[in-house]
């Protein structure tokens, strides 16, 4: 095989998208030859606009074509693993959008059939190109930072009343399954232990629709513990603009802060245990460098790195920066965050998945909510 040819399902905004660079050629190796979408009008505009790209209105079909070789999936979250595990066990290779799913449970089968099939299984975790994000992860995996005493991290995506009414499916537990944790998080928490590791366990307080006419969350703060006794707290919000996106994490040998495109390390010249242990002074502090790390300027290669890594690792064995396996781990998190708030109690990591299943089905079967059926396409240029 010398070309992969890749089939997208949904085409809504970020199936859109995808399709973009991937037409204009950005993506050595590869082709869309197929689009999959059970809206029939946006399959008539997909067929307009890409007139020698198969169309299809059930996955069953697209994948039955011989017409593909990978596919995306870039529909709404409750279908990601299943549509994953119908690819996977056709024996087509699959990558698939943020959130691995809502709930651990159908990641976790997601996940299984992914270990038993030979296909290539990625997820389109797209700031792991993120220069800022990989540096710091470097100095955390090579002890520059030494043991992480905690981490911070504040993130907003603010968001109108105008954007949830722009899809029936937004913001609704049976539609979305949840809200700024599942949809505009996924990318921050899956960093956060990317770069920190997995927390033990999580107490999180959520607010269900407090600034916005929808069911689900739009603010959220939460704590929670590491093994080795290492704190954070994660605070987001789609409500509060101007925005902040600001990350620390403090180590034994001193700080980074990740804010408004730099990188500075506030770098203790004698770790604080060895000061703590040694100083005989009283009041006293180790000294402290002030360094801006050096970072390549730019978001990194985003969206289209990620499906050039994946169609390089179907072609070439490249390793996947972003393996589809690891879709779970951000999700355990947001999970307990529900969970915790649900139960209004502390949530061990990994979470208890029929008792979260549990609490999120009695949130769909009780929902009143009711929103008027809409299918609006908005550019998300720039929103991720």
């Amino acid at each position: 095989m010398d070309k992969v040819r890749i089939g997208i399902v949904g085409f809504g905004n970020i199936g859109l998208l995808h399709m973009g660079y991937l037409s204009r050629g950005e993506v050595s190796g590869a082709s869309v030859t197929a689009i999959c979408d059970i809206n029939p009008e946006r399959l008539k505009q997909a067929g307009q606009k890409y007139p020698s790209v198969a169309l299809y209105d059930h996955i069953d079909s697209m994948l039955d074509s011989g017409d593909v070789d990978a596919v995306l999936i870039a529909t709404p979250h409750y279908f990601h693993p299943s549509l994953a595990i119908k690819a996977l066990q056709k024996g087509i290779h699959v990558l698939i959008e943020k959130p691995a799913g809502v709930y651990t449970k159908q990641v976790m089968e997601m996940n299984c059939v992914a270990e038993q099939s030979d296909r290539i299984f990625g997820i389109m975790y797209n700031q792991r190109t993120n220069p800022m994000y990989q540096k710091l992860r470097d100095l955390v995996q090579t002890g520059e930072l030494g043991a992480i005493k905690r981490t911070n991290w504040i993130i907003d995506w603010y968001r109108p009343q105008s954007y949830y009414d722009s899809g029936s499916w937004r913001a609704t537990w049976a539609g979305e399954g949840g809200g700024v944790l599942l949809n505009q998080d996924p990318h921050q928490l899956d960093l956060w232990q990317w770069i920190c590791g997995m927390p033990v366990r999580v107490r999180a307080f959520c607010a269900w629709g407090k600034y916005h006419n929808i069911e689900v969350e739009d603010e959220v703060t939460a704590y929670v513990e590491y093994d080795n006794g290492a704190t954070g707290v994660f605070i987001t919000s789609t409500a509060m603009t101007p925005e902040t996106n600001r990350l620390e994490v403090m180590g034994e040998r001193g700080k980074v802060v990740i804010e408004h495109g730099q990188m500075i390390f506030y770098r203790n010249r004698v770790p604080e245990r060895q000061f703590n242990r040694e100083y005989r002074g009283g009041f006293g502090s180790p000294e402290c460098w002030k360094c801006e790390i050096p970072v390549s300027p730019g978001p990194g290669g985003q969206h289209r790195e990620i499906m050039q890594n994946f169609v390089d690792a179907i072609l070439k064995g490249t390793k996947l920066l972003a393996p589809g396996l690891e879709g779970i781990h951000g999700l355990q998190i947001s999970n307990a965050m529900y969970l915790s708030s649900w139960i209004d109690d502390w949530v061990e990591i990994p979470v208890d998945e029929n008792l979260f299943y549990e609490k999120l089905k009695e949130r769909i079967d009780t929902s009143t909510y009711k929103k008027e059926a809409a299918n609006s396409v908005l550019d998300v240029t720039g929103t991720y």
